[in-house]
């Protein structure tokens, strides 16, 4: 483990879509260890992104982590697209740290309801069941996008299947799913809003500490004192410093609190 300033250990990005990156996936790989980053989790969105990231972690095994899944904020896919994700996912487990990102469509049920179309959500609770039970089968961290009460959903079917690996990521909910993902031991990821947004510094303020990690959600852009910079894997040291000044534990231990969080749960 490389020591490195004042963090005194390395960092890990635990959820980042760098198959997203375009040209810039290069010189973001090469950059990581410089900036005290030492891995990144990296989430997949779909069968041509699963197929993408497992190229781009191939050739950097110890830097990049692929994680495989189908994010819920598009179209469900057909019986046959969702199959043939799940065959390629069966063949490629071993290359794989994680189910994800995988989870529920909040924001695009959102935008419908306003805009007054109807939106099924069964086809997208029944494939989240689907990739739970495979996340089980093969005792696979899963990946969560599950905010506000659609995590209640998402809980709902982890407590069916008793399955408890499950890392909600820029999560946001009510007191009551904190409290409930809390004792079921799911883990949350804080975004550099931790920086800036009062919702997520209060969270933080709550979570238990053993339970919780720091991402970027690359190349997502962030405002406040990141508005005019790339989302870079090196922004988790801000998320990092952001919650010592929510908790008031000091920098040392909670960079080695972070790292050997995420190093637990993904099993690094």
């Amino acid at each position: 483990m490389q020591q490195t300033d004042d963090f005194g250990c390395p960092v890990i990005d635990a959820h980042i879509h760098l198959d997203q990156y375009d040209d810039e996936i290069q010189p973001l790989r090469l950059s990581l260890a410089p900036n005290g980053v030492e891995s990144v989790i990296a989430v997949s969105t779909h069968l041509t992104s699963c197929q993408k990231m497992e190229r781009i972690s191939s050739a950097a095994p110890d830097l990049i982590y692929p994680a495989y899944g189908y994010h819920p904020e598009q179209p469900v896919p057909s019986m046959e697209q969702l199959n043939e994700l799940l065959d390629w996912m069966e063949n490629h487990i071993d290359s794989m740290i994680a189910v994800g990102e995988v989870g529920l469509p909040y924001y695009s049920r959102l935008e419908a309801e306003k805009a007054g179309q109807p939106f099924d959500l069964d086809p997208y609770i029944s494939m989240l069941e689907k990739f739970i039970v495979f996340a089980k089968k093969h005792d696979k961290p899963i990946v969560l996008h599950a905010v506000y009460e659609d995590a209640d959903i998402a809980c709902d079917l982890l407590e069916r299947h008793q399955f408890n690996k499950a890392h909600f990521h820029w999560f946001k909910g009510s007191d009551d799913t904190v409290r409930r993902m809390a004792e079921n031991g799911y883990y949350i990821s804080f975004t550099p809003d931790l920086v800036y947004e009062k919702e997520i510094q209060d969270l933080a303020s709550k979570y238990p500490h053993d339970q919780i990690m720091a991402e970027t959600d690359g190349p997502w852009p962030f405002e406040g004192p990141f508005a005019a910079h790339k989302t870079h894997p090196r922004m988790v040291k801000d998320v990092i410093r952001a919650w010592c000044d929510v908790t008031g534990v000091k920098l040392t231990a909670a960079a080695e609190l972070f790292y050997r969080n995420t190093r637990q749960f993904y099993s690094l």
